[in-house]
């Protein structure tokens, strides 16, 4: 049974008082955090669940998604299960052979063993906004209280969202573990979310993800453009058919606040907790882990950093894209071999991806990369031209410019194991929708600014601006990611020859030929490297987001894959792991790292089946292993550390088995294929830090 409530704004501030005042003083800053109302549901683990909506593991496993009665008008009830069926999919590789059901899963009890069912969860849920009153920012936050929740053996895991996902972006990786250990989970969407402003209709999503039109919504809305209506109607003539992203055009460069969205979430938990359990609930005698995968992982390491109240006890997180500050006198080796270039900036390396990837998908050694298919040889060749002729790389012909390309890579950063798998992340569009997206919120650029000529809309098959399918608008909040190119939304170039076009199909003014949009990724690469007052914008909005690296000697651990291609290792947890060494003290700094071959940053391609009509994605499977896997084994050894005193095992890199076999089609996974994280790693695996040199085993 489902019982529904509403909290008054009113009431709530009592709670939050009462919940605030258990654990220390807010911030002023912190103050006022709640806007409108709160709504709670009840599910009872049968009809309807915390976990899966009422799924069970076989449905969230079924590639059958769950079914709207009126697909035009979805219900909040309806939205909220496929939203939960999405999100939870997107993180983990949900094919058998891969281990969902066998090795993690609904069905997978805290002990690895197969004893849960279906893996329904009873419990309450509660969601809310965090602003100012103004309704500029309404930050997404979403708790969840199981049934089996104790209050004489209180935990709260944070689980920010990875990405620009929804507010349940981190239910796979955070949530799940976290309820089964009977834990309140503390979402947020963190100020990104599925805010998509349909310009020429005027409307948005609300916070359970119904659309509603813009003006009626007012402060409710998820997110509407700060602009006006003489501003829009203008804009819709210019540009008809487009979108404005929360992520990219809410001017208020969200990321600097990503910490404190996670303490606000905290926060948000204890008091629902003090509420429900008279108060009971306070930091001395809960424990509080921060945990989650990509940007909500970097995001918990942000919160720890000016959590000043310590709030959080702990903190686990997965392939963190966290931005650590430079510092001159750190060094990094792996192996024998100096790294001579890391520690850049999201921004730098993923624009300097989007430039340099699809010419790099041609080499040589790229030939046969998974999904490499979904790169276009042509418009490759072109791109491959195109920075020859501007003096980017050397070459006179394609397959030498490919090669040089691959090396601009490797020097930039990239370790050789990631190279296999650019041409897949290009051709999935993976560079060109972070870079855009991210120019926009560093710049904090209105959706008016259209920056480097790119706007947002949906597309004909001929790659022409046209409306957006309104089945797949109106239930955009299950489906889409908060990027685009999502749900129909793609990345227009306003200024290809002729007028604007879809931008994979786009010809550049300066080469007059069809080369994905050359000309805008180079203006988003000189939004980094140029001095002009747009470059400094953007380098601003990059230094508001830039972390310290001092975790104030909290118990940490970070697991990466040596393999991510996004969210390159020497780039984000290297660096931040030896920055933390150097703040904290070597001998002092309580955090681990954990470097896992033969993983990578999107554990659902590891299902060559993730799109059920093809193996798509052949070629994953047989290269790598799930990093999930050992995000829950970090998750374990952090509770054991908490709860039991046990230590944390020393850094070291994990030495997985690739399962091998024929794309596609490789063999069942096996404890032998990700053997665990060794308590006594031997010396040839240990990761040490000595002499401002962080050094990692090859």
């Amino acid at each position: 049974m489902k019982r529904l409530l509403s909290t008054s704004l009113a009431a709530l501030s009592l709670v939050c008082a009462g919940g605030a005042a258990a654990h220390g003083d807010r911030d002023d800053d912190d103050r006022g955090d709640v806007s409108g109302p709160v709504r709670c549901a009840t599910y009872d683990g049968i009809s309807d669940d915390l976990l899966t909506a009422g799924l069970g593991k076989r449905g969230l496993q079924s590639n059958v998604p769950p079914a709207f009665a009126v697909p035009m008008r979805p219900t909040a009830a309806e939205l909220r299960r496929s939203v939960i069926y999405n999100s939870y999919r997107a993180l983990i590789d949900i094919s058998t052979n891969g281990g969902y059901g066998v090795l993690y899963g609904p069905n997978i009890d805290p002990n690895g063993n197969n004893t849960l069912g279906e893996g329904k969860i009873a419990g309450e849920e509660c969601f809310a906004y965090a602003d100012n009153g103004s309704g500029r920012r309404n930050v997404t936050m979403l708790v969840q209280i199981p049934a089996s929740f104790d209050p004489h053996h209180a935990c709260i895991v944070a689980g920010p969202s990875s990405g620009s996902r929804g507010a349940y972006g981190a239910i796979s990786s955070t949530g799940e573990w976290a309820l089964k250990r009977g834990c309140a989970v503390a979402y947020t969407d963190k100020g990104t979310g599925t805010g998509a402003h349909d310009l020429q209709n005027h409307t948005i999503n609300l916070i359970d993800g119904v659309r509603a039109d813009a003006a009626a919504a007012g402060k409710a809305s998820n997110f509407t453009a700060p602009i006006s209506e003489a501003q829009r109607l203008a804009f819709n003539t210019a540009t008809p058919n487009r979108f404005a992203y929360k992520h990219a055009h809410s001017q208020l460069n969200p990321e600097k606040d990503w910490g404190r969205d996670v303490l606000r979430s905290i926060e948000f938990a204890f008091s629902l907790l003090n509420d429900r359990f008279d108060k009971r609930i306070h930091k001395r005698n809960t424990i509080v882990i921060a945990g989650s995968v990509s940007n909500g992982g970097g995001s918990s390491l942000a919160a720890a950093e000016i959590d000043h109240r310590r709030l959080i006890d702990a903190v686990v997180v997965v392939e963190p894209q966290v931005q650590p500050r430079f510092n001159p006198a750190l060094k990094i080796k792996r192996g024998d071999k100096q790294i001579a270039n890391f520690g850049k900036g999201l921004y730098d390396y993923i624009t300097l991806a989007n430039l340099f990837q699809p010419c790099a998908a041609l080499a040589p050694e790229n030939v046969g990369a998974p999904a490499g298919f979904f790169v276009n040889a042509a418009l490759a060749t072109n791109r491959c031209a195109a920075l020859a002729a501007n003096g980017l790389i050397a070459g006179a012909t394609t397959t030498e410019q490919a090669i040089a390309a691959q090396k601009v890579l490797n020097d930039n950063g990239w370790e050789t194991e990631t190279n296999i798998l650019g041409p897949s992340h290009f051709g999935f569009q993976v560079a060109p929708a972070v870079a855009v997206t991210f120019a926009n919120t560093y710049g904090r650029y209105s959706v008016l600014d259209n920056a480097c000529g790119f706007s947002m809309g949906g597309t004909l098959a001929t790659g022409v601006p046209a409306p957006v399918n309104p089945v797949a608008l109106a239930q955009i909040f299950a489906t889409g990611n908060g990027i685009p190119p999502t749900s129909g939304i793609n990345l227009i170039d306003n200024n290809s020859v002729g007028g604007p076009l879809l931008h994979t199909a786009s010809i550049s003014a300066s080469t007059g030929k069809a080369d994905y949009a050359f000309d805008g990724a180079l203006c988003l690469r000189k939004l980094f490297t140029d001095h002009t007052v747009d470059a400094l914008r953007v380098r601003f909005g990059i230094f508001q987001v830039k972390q310290r690296g001092d975790l104030h000697r909290r118990p940490a651990i970070i697991v990466h894959g040596r393999a991510d291609n996004l969210v390159p290792i020497n780039h984000s947890s290297r660096p931040y792991y030896g920055l933390n060494k150097m703040v904290e003290g070597n001998n002092k700094s309580r955090l681990r790292y954990y470097e896992v071959t033969n993983a990578q940053h999107f554990d659902a391609f590891i299902n060559p089946f993730v799109v059920p009509v093809a193996p798509l994605t052949a070629g994953y499977d047989t290269r790598y292993v799930p990093l999930h896997f050992y995000g829950i084994e970090a998750l374990n050894l952090m509770w054991n550390h908490l709860k039991h005193g046990t230590p944390l095992p020393a850094s070291q890199v994990v030495r997985t088995v690739a399962r091998g076999g024929l794309p596609g089609a490789a063999p069942a996974i096996t404890l032998a294929n990700v053997p665990s994280i060794a308590a006594n790693p031997a010396a040839g695996d240990r990761i040490e830090f000595s002499g401002n040199t962080l050094h990692v085993p090859d």
